[in-house]
């Protein structure tokens, strides 16, 4: 078995950052939906008989999103690829689920949820649904470990619909920040998530699910004025409701305790470095996409 690392959603925004941090170290094999559909099966099986993989990161995944071309069929998308993997765990040494916090269903969040916090409610949403029903398979598993992830942004996600790379991108433009209401989040620079990964491919784990979040959350509405100072553009900010929204954080004191030389980009740094990538990639943008409010 080689040293290989398969990573699924290869052209998704996590699955590609994870492709183009590990692709210097080790072969990594990120097919496209035409060479690998994760639905079939068959296919899935095939496929891992013939490449002999030593790890799969499984980041692939149907999106619900309000900007998903088709948001109908998540759980039998989500639940069908997850298993066309996980019975396939004969043929590979480790899997890494990337999974979510939207597994302590949305309904009832709590600030700063523990992993012991899975199963007190079941998720109403097919989003947090599907993922329930693969974190309560990997409860029972020897061989895959979750990767919980709540707010995560960087370079490749949708800058029409994901809050930091929206604000970034209308800073560039010149166009107002936008919110529908404030609310707390933890907020995951994408370049802080391979890290984790490797630790878990490499390493046997304690737990099977890890919250993979920052220290402290940090309000929409802060988050909106650390990104127009940090751009230098004299745009408003505005919130369209009022209050602040229910919180989506999670604690990450069992990762601390199994990673504690994990290194977390500052907030300020991540802006800067996600800001001077978009400026880079200006041309890229397409202004029309951000006069919509999604």
């Amino acid at each position: 078995m080689s040293d290989s690392l398969l990573i699924t959603g290869g052209s998704g925004f996590i699955g590609r950052n994870l492709a183009e941090h590990f692709a210097p170290e080790r072969e990594v094999l990120a097919p496209g939906h035409a060479e690998l559909d994760l639905l079939d099966a068959d296919a899935v099986r095939d496929y891992l008989k013939k490449h002999r993989v030593d790890a799969v990161a499984h980041c692939a995944t149907k999106p619900g999103h309000r900007n998903a071309v088709d948001p109908t069929g998540l759980v039998e998308a989500n639940t069908r690829m997850f298993f066309n993997l996980a019975r396939c765990s004969d043929l590979y040494r480790k899997m890494v689920f990337v999974g979510s916090g939207a597994v302590y269903d949305m309904r009832h969040y709590e600030p700063k949820m523990p992993e012991t916090y899975f199963d007190a409610h079941v998720p109403a949403d097919e989003h947090g649904f599907s993922k329930y029903i693969a974190a309560k398979y990997i409860e029972r598993s020897g061989d895959i470990v979750e990767l919980r992830v709540f707010g995560i942004f960087g370079r490749y996600e949708d800058y029409a619909i994901r809050f930091i790379s929206n604000a970034i991108c209308k800073t560039i433009f010149g166009l107002p920040i936008t919110l529908r209401q404030d609310r707390h989040l933890d907020y995951l620079y994408i370049d802080d998530l391979p890290q984790v990964v490797d630790h878990f491919i490499a390493n046997d784990a304690a737990h099977t699910a890890y919250n993979v979040t920052p220290d402290a959350a940090i309000g929409l509405y802060a988050m909106a004025e650390k990104v127009r100072a940090i751009s230098g553009a004299d745009v408003p900010i505005v919130v369209a409701g009022e209050g602040v929204g229910i919180e989506y954080s999670g604690d990450n004191a069992r990762l601390r305790a199994e990673m504690p030389e994990w290194a977390i980009t500052p907030v300020d740094r991540a802006i800067e470095q996600l800001h001077a990538w978009y400026c880079e990639h200006r041309d890229g943008i397409d202004r029309d996409a951000l006069l919509i409010d999604r």
